[in-house]
């Protein structure tokens, strides 16, 4: 058995990539994109024609050269995750744009029409879920969005303030960010020769993998941002991984045994008294130097892709 396959005996194995090709490939059973792999993806030529309907969708909706450009960028979004779906059994989750992470009622007014865009198309909204970053605005407007059956992977999150704030919101699913955890602290104390279990981006799953266990909340976490296998291989029995095409193909390669590394307590707690209020997720999330730079980063990096993307459609729909 190769590690790919023994991995899935622990964990369930979710594509980080908005290529149908590779998704095809390696039977995940969930799929992953943001607008950095959307934007990747509507290069492809052969994704020609979800562009194309893209843009024929946003003439028919008319508007201001601003109204047009936005209505084709989340018609490209759905046209991906519908390709998508055809390929799976389980959910996608499409991210809304970034710039809207602050805005907690935009979060929650994009949300629904994603949502309303996959339902036209005959997909439930079970299978999808709406990809927030992980502000204080971006948790609660989840919060919101779960009453009205809308689940939200919550990404871009770095802290255990984020984590914990998520799983007292009953968040459906955050997306710890591993790599970027791991790239942050290695720039400034570099771990020469490398060890996974002085990582700390594996550190921070195991903390929040405990906490959430030990207490038996029902958010699920899901590894993302990987940049070794000995990462992944170091969170076996997290609830899921996103994992790129390139380290999947690493796995698929590979027959050293793969060991569980996480496994649920089975003692059970009883939770915090109370929730963090938002004074309390500001302060504990600003006391991590690392998470503050790298969601404001994050978050700066998705604007740009997502503006990138705008702009090839505007030259689309208007040149």
């Amino acid at each position: 058995m190769n590690q790919l396959d023994a991995l899935r005996q622990f964990s369930t194995v979710v594509a980080d990539s908005g290529d149908i090709e590779s998704i095809r490939h390696y039977h995940p059973e969930d799929a992953t994109t943001n607008p950095s792999l959307i934007l990747k993806a509507a290069n492809f030529h052969a994704y020609k024609y979800l562009i194309n309907d893209a843009i024929q969708y946003a003439k028919r909706q008319g508007g201001n050269k601003e109204t047009q450009t936005i209505n084709a960028s989340d018609k490209v979004a759905v046209n991906i995750g519908m390709e998508i779906l055809k390929n799976i059994p389980g959910r996608v989750s499409t991210e809304i744009d970034a710039r809207l992470s602050f805005d907690r009622n935009m979060c929650i007014i994009k949300a629904e029409k994603l949502i309303s865009m996959y339902e036209e198309y005959g997909i439930n909204r079970s299978r999808i879920l709406i990809k927030l970053a992980s502000t204080w605005e971006g948790i609660k407007a989840a919060e919101e969005l779960q009453k009205k059956e809308i689940q939200c992977n919550l990404t871009l999150l770095f802290s255990f303030a984020q984590a914990r704030a998520c799983a007292e919101a009953n968040v459906y699913l955050i997306s710890p960010f591993v790599g970027r955890i791991y790239d942050w602290y290695n720039m400034r104390q570099p771990l020469e020769p490398y060890d996974v279990d002085k990582d700390w981006g594996v550190k921070s799953i195991h903390r929040i993998y405990n906490y959430y266990k030990k207490y038996r909340y029902n958010t699920i976490i899901m590894g993302a941002s990987f940049r070794k296998i000995e990462q992944i291989l170091a969170l076996a029995g997290c609830d899921k991984l996103t994992i790129s095409p390139k380290l999947l193909q690493e796995l698929a390669n590979n027959h050293i045994p793969v060991i569980r590394k996480l496994m649920p307590s089975i003692e059970c707690f009883h939770r915090p008294l109370s929730p963090l209020s938002q004074a309390e997720f500001y302060w504990e999330h600003n006391q991590d130097s690392m998470a503050v730079e790298k969601l404001s980063d994050g978050i700066r990096q998705f604007a740009i892709d997502q503006k990138k993307l705008e702009d090839m459609l505007a030259n689309y729909l208007f040149n």
